[in-house]
């Protein structure tokens, strides 16, 4: 006789656990008549180990897995050694997370069971009511006895106060998240394309029960996940800064004379055209934070346009002059082989990454990569020439740039082989050209 229904494994990595906390706290307040455990696996020997137990005690087994896009290749190669291991009709590997939701049949065809689309809240607390069964729960994708491949639709999206941003019950915490999806749409980001390009905030209120919990338990440090920080309580392109200092009032309030608020710092930014005077007092009167965050991207203004990021290269300049001069380390978000550069526009942003190192920023570089479910999936991998590797080695050699620009560069190569690999119809991996320079005549 079994002892419980089910029992759910967690494929439990570090680079993750934000979205495995946030369905932890959806499904401890969910009432289902299903009996289940949950256990953590933190390696794929714990993995095997927590799915043979869980098969000699339930009729029914959810791996759970939740991964970006530039980990996939990896996690599909533990699934194929976890499987190799133990082989049982009982388990159903399912992957989550962004990857799995713009490549569902790239997923299935790595090796899960199932791939969760959008959402993952109610996804799970339906799945765990079917007692793992895919078959009648929305936001799924999953091959039927006959090979076919069948899609569920997307879940509802619901107010993000619906579920709580982290666990109680499993103690398990993490950054709160205030904002889901974001209204910018920049064309190399994957949120905007999971999450809708629209914002959901948290209610004041909600955080602010988050935080409570956090004190009692005696957390101290409070931080918050968010596309855009000084965008909370804003339906549209302009901060509310009169929500902000509310939200931010009131966590400073909850978390205690001993604790600690930080915004506008990882694992959030600020945009540059956020940036002002107003905005950067809030943080220094409520937060512990001597550093934020800025998203750039580029230091060619033709290449902003074309990303759709909607600011250009003199609001990052401001925004960094502005930040020193109230007393903040500024960390700058920079892209490079971006889709479409030219010599011109890599010499613009080697300037301005100069520049602002010059002012006391320190620039955080990545490559560029095309992620799926972004407009930029069918770009080619990041290029970076040797010239501008040298110049970044330079400027990280004097402590002014850092970040994982060159392992990003191997992820490209991979993430362009697979999409070429998987088409979407009707698209092509050629990209329009970007708009000629004030300097050139049209079509040079």
């Amino acid at each position: 006789m079994s002892d419980c229904d089910m029992v759910i494994v967690l494929r439990y990595r570090k680079a993750v656990t934000y979205g495995f906390h946030v369905l932890l706290g959806a499904l401890e307040e969910h009432q289902t008549p299903v009996s289940y455990e949950v256990r953590f696996a933190q390696s794929v020997d714990e993995t095997v180990s927590e799915i043979e137990a869980a098969v000699a005690q339930a009729p029914k087994v959810l791996v759970l897995w939740s991964f970006y896009s530039p980990d996939a290749e990896a996690l599909a190669g533990e699934l194929a050694e976890i499987r190799s291991r133990v082989d049982s009709p009982k388990v159903l590997h399912v992957a989550g997370g962004v990857h799995a939701t713009a490549e569902p049949v790239q997923t299935l065809d790595a090796g899960w069971d199932v791939a969760a689309v959008g959402e993952g809240e109610t996804t799970l607390l339906r799945l765990v009511d079917a007692v793992g069964d895919p078959t009648s729960v929305p936001g799924v994708v999953f091959r039927d006895a006959a090979g076919t491949i069948v899609k569920t639709g997307r879940p509802q999206r619901l107010p993000l106060d619906t579920f709580r941003g982290f666990s109680l019950r499993w103690n398990r915490f993490n950054a709160i998240e205030i904002t889901r999806g974001c209204l910018y749409s920049c064309r190399f980001c994957q949120t905007p394309f999971m999450f809708s390009a629209r914002f959901r905030h948290r209610s004041v209120e909600n955080v602010r029960w988050h935080v409570d919990h956090m004190r009692q338990r005696g957390l101290r440090d409070v931080r918050f996940i968010t596309p855009t920080a000084m965008s909370y309580g804003s339906d549209n392109e302009e901060p509310n800064l009169a929500a902000v200092e509310e939200l931010l009032a009131s966590c400073k309030e909850g978390i205690g004379p001993n604790g600690r608020v930080f915004f506008g710092s990882f694992p959030s930014e600020i945009r540059p055209e956020h940036v002002s005077r107003e905005a950067l007092r809030l943080v220094k009167r409520y937060c512990a934070n001597n550093n934020i965050i800025v998203g750039a991207q580029s230091g060619s203004d033709r290449v902003l346009t074309a990303a759709k990021r909607g600011h250009g290269v003199d609001e990052v300049k401001r925004a960094v002059r502005l930040g020193i001069e109230e007393g903040f380390r500024i960390n700058v978000d920079m892209i490079f082989g971006m889709p479409g550069e030219d010599q011109s526009d890599v010499d613009d942003s080697l300037g301005l990454a100069r520049e602002l190192a010059d002012l006391g920023a320190r620039i955080h570089a990545h490559t560029f990569m095309p992620l799926p479910g972004t407009p930029w999936r069918e770009a080619p991998p990041g290029d970076v020439d040797p010239e501008t590797i040298r110049e970044v080695d330079r400027l990280s050699q004097r402590g002014a740039l850092y970040g994982h620009w060159q392992r990003q560069r191997e992820h490209a190569v991979r993430l362009a082989a697979a999409a070429e690999a998987y088409p979407r119809p009707g698209r092509s991996r050629t990209l329009l050209p970007l708009a000629p320079r004030d300097d050139q005549a049209p079509g040079v």
